[in-house]
């Protein structure tokens, strides 16, 4: 049968950010699968290092929308380490609560996603409607619905009252509620379980090969979750279990997700009828001595990872960003293998991808010297007209339109 390759991306209508998708076909049968990534490098990285570290604080939490608070308290957490600072207990409560909230929202905006990429649309307006419960209640607690700058070196911004702890239990209950429904819907509606079972296979041997983290290799037996192996904030004083499943595969994930939403607001109660009292923050030296470390936080899509070097003064050296979807990508291929073109759209979703979070920029080496070198925008442009048409893909007229506009 006649092999072709179907480009999907960077523009398309099914990616709700601009990625690129190469996929080798035989009929409908996928051969092969390759991501290139690099469409959405906003270089925070560099400007870190341009700014005090306050302004990384904030910063950092836009390295992505849905995982603002774990961005921002992974590298909160970096640089209270190397400052030798010992945070409040309650602050640490505070941070654990808004990051088990933030945990809810992610996987019902997930859940929604899944639903809508099956064809399961009424599954998407119930699990966004209680993705807006979620974003209410951030919303009280911290003054946004995303980004919610709760975060600061030596502690939390904002205290949280009576009032509001009334409410997040009272939204929390409500959202329980909810979710138990979802689970037996994913238990027990047939077309949703036949959908999924068998579909992105992903085998233990993998997931430790491939380096797959979250969620994703949680569904595939692998008992990995930095809230328990390496606890931070409050999560070494609650009770909670680590969510795992045996399918190996997208159905797997999705039980691993609604499991993990169930254990969520079990740690969101024992947060509210523990919380200690005390001060919020310690107060944090303007200038961070020199030194350096890895901070590590079960973000609601896997192990997010910061390295913070400093150098004594008031802007960090380095900071290097390891967001979970970079450690998962590479997976995609593999639960692709001999799969139909239409299991790519949830294959890819299941692993809950966030792009902004995962480009890097990639430095084309001269082959004649071997040293990097520097591209105007001309060179760049020509470059990626030869990568593409090396693999087959020739945009010849688009090319034309584009000489004509750079001149």
């Amino acid at each position: 049968m006649h092999k072709f390759t179907v480009p999907i991306g960077p523009q398309h209508p099914a990616l709700k950010e601009p990625e690129s998708f190469n996929v080798l076909l035989s009929g409908e049968r996928i051969m092969k699968f390759s991501a290139r990534l690099g469409y959405n490098h906003r270089g925070i990285e560099k400007a870190c290092e341009e700014r005090t570290y306050i302004q990384n604080v904030y910063l950092t939490e836009r390295v992505c929308g849905i995982c603002s608070h774990a961005h921002s308290s992974c590298f909160v957490q970096a640089v209270e380490e190397i400052a030798g600072l010992e945070i409040p207990r309650r602050a640490n409560y505070i941070r654990t609560l808004v990051g088990e909230l933030e945990r809810i929202h992610s996987h019902l905006l997930w859940l929604g996603v899944a639903g809508h990429e099956v064809g399961f649309d009424t599954l998407l307006m119930y699990a966004w409607r209680d993705r807006e419960i979620v974003m209410d209640i951030l919303a009280k607690l911290t003054g946004n619905r995303v980004n919610y700058g709760i975060n600061t070196i030596g502690g939390v911004r904002r205290d949280i009252n009576t009032d509001q702890i009334k409410d997040v239990s009272k939204a929390v209950k409500k959202l329980k509620e909810r979710t138990e429904y979802y689970v037996r819907v994913a238990k027990e509606e047939v077309t949703l379980i036949k959908r999924l079972s068998g579909v992105g296979v992903l085998l233990p041997k993998d997931v430790l090969k491939l380096g797959a983290v979250g969620p994703t290799a949680r569904a595939s037996g692998i008992e990995r979750d930095t809230r328990k192996d390496d606890p931070y904030g409050a999560y070494g004083e609650l009770d909670f279990r680590v969510i795992t499943d045996d399918h190996n595969d997208v159905y797997g994930r999705t039980l691993v997700r609604l499991g993990e939403l169930l254990e969520s607001y079990k740690m969101i109660s024992q947060i509210l009828e523990n919380i200690p009292e005390g001060p919020i923050t310690v107060k944090a030296p303007r200038k961070i001595p020199a030194g350096e470390a890895v901070s590590r936080y079960e973000a609601p899509r896997g192990e997010n990872v910061h390295y913070v070097k400093s150098n004594g003064t008031d802007k960090p050296e380095r900071v290097k960003i390891r967001a979970p979807t970079l450690a998962n990508i590479q997976t995609v291929a593999k639960m692709l293998e001999d799969r139909n073109l239409a299991d790519l759209p949830i294959v890819i979703a299941a692993i809950d991808p966030c792009f902004s979070c995962t480009d890097r920029l990639t430095l084309v080496k001269d082959v004649g010297h071997g040293k990097g070198r520097k591209m105007r925008w001309e060179d760049l442009h020509s470059h990626s007209i030869q990568w593409y048409k090396a693999r087959g893909i020739d945009f010849s007229d688009l090319n034309k339109k584009m000489e004509k506009l750079l001149k």
